[in-house]
């Protein structure tokens, strides 16, 4: 067991991001916490936090995807041990929040699934919860406690910038994506088109009926916030071949990928996916379309400032 400085920035990762927490660490050219997770035969978790945290402000990182269920009940284990270890403070660095997409009742008998794990972590005890691109931005008013929800915007436009595009046209996957692909559009100085999409069920899929506005001659940028299957980019970018676009290239903040995905993303005509590294336990191997833009840097810029007190709006594109 280490003894740290007492001021230091005091940070831990959970198993669905161990990658990533490396990353933010040597960005603040810190130690990552010490710590450990057991798992049990009959499938329960253990955690321990092999270091002194009492009095300190402590960060957890946790994307909870892949297992999502496991992923997420250890991130409450997590939070449970450092306030019971007399953490001053814990803030949740959560990139991906998988049940974000529960966040509404939009039929009888269902739950809001999303408000129920918001419920959870602030019974654990976290202070603070840093997240990026949440599915939908009411979300942070299922907390009690602060959320910052961060933009990996500027992250993935200077990166798909370095590919020389040419001139674009931004696409937003469907209607309800409109606002957000017109700040990706804004900040690339590009137009926008919209791909309307209807899904009929639960099941993931959805079905790319037109494309509304102009893409000939351009190139096409899908952006998103999450991907799983990547049926939905793949249709998008052949209406958009059809309708004209000369490339496509799509980029999207979680690159969630379950099995099957990378053959469909290799069939499609798109010739980059750009994605962050918010997920790193994916069950597949990615296709050598995929590009993997880091997110660490942005994290540790946001966890520096609120160890310092400053303010994070910096951090928002306006």
């Amino acid at each position: 067991m280490s003894e740290r400085d007492p001021k230091g920035i005091l940070i831990f990762g959970g198993s669905g991001s161990r990658q990533l927490t490396q990353r933010i660490c040597e960005h603040l050219d810190v130690s990552l916490g010490e710590s450990e997770v057991l798992r049990f035969s009959e499938g329960t978790l253990f955690v321990r936090v092999q270091e002194n945290v009492r009095g300190r402000h402590v960060y957890i990182v946790q994307s909870t995807v892949f297992p999502t269920n496991d992923h997420f009940m250890e991130l409450l284990f997590w939070i449970d041990a450092l306030k019971r270890a007399s953490a001053e403070s814990v803030t949740v660095v959560m990139p991906y929040f998988s049940y974000a997409k529960g966040d509404k009742k939009d039929e009888p008998r269902v739950s809001i699934r999303a408000r129920v794990c918001a419920d959870c972590i602030e019974a654990a005890g976290a202070n603070r919860v840093v997240t990026v691109d949440l599915h939908a931005a009411q979300i942070q008013g299922f907390f009690r406690i602060p959320v910052d929800d961060l933009r990996a915007l500027p992250v993935l436009c200077d990166a798909v910038v370095k590919h020389d595009p040419g001139d674009l046209v931004v696409v937003s996957p469907d209607a309800g994506f409109v606002k957000a692909a017109r700040g990706y559009a804004s900040y690339l100085g590009a137009s926008l088109a919209i791909a309307n999409k209807e899904r009929k069920a639960h099941d993931e899929k959805a079905e790319v009926l037109e494309i509304i506005g102009n893409v000939r001659g351009l190139t096409a940028l899908i952006v998103d916030d999450f991907t799983i299957s990547g049926g939905t980019l793949a249709e998008a970018a052949e209406k958009l071949i059809e309708k004209g676009a000369k490339r496509v290239f799509a980029m999207v903040t979680h690159g969630v990928f379950s099995e099957g995905s990378m053959e469909t993303i290799e069939r499609s005509p798109i010739e980059r996916l750009l994605v962050t590294d918010t997920i790193e336990t994916q069950p597949t191997s990615f296709s050598t379309k995929i590009e993997l833009v880091s997110i660490a840097p942005l994290l540790a810029e946001a966890i520096s400032r609120i160890d310092k007190r400053e303010s994070l709006s910096v951090l928002f594109p306006q």
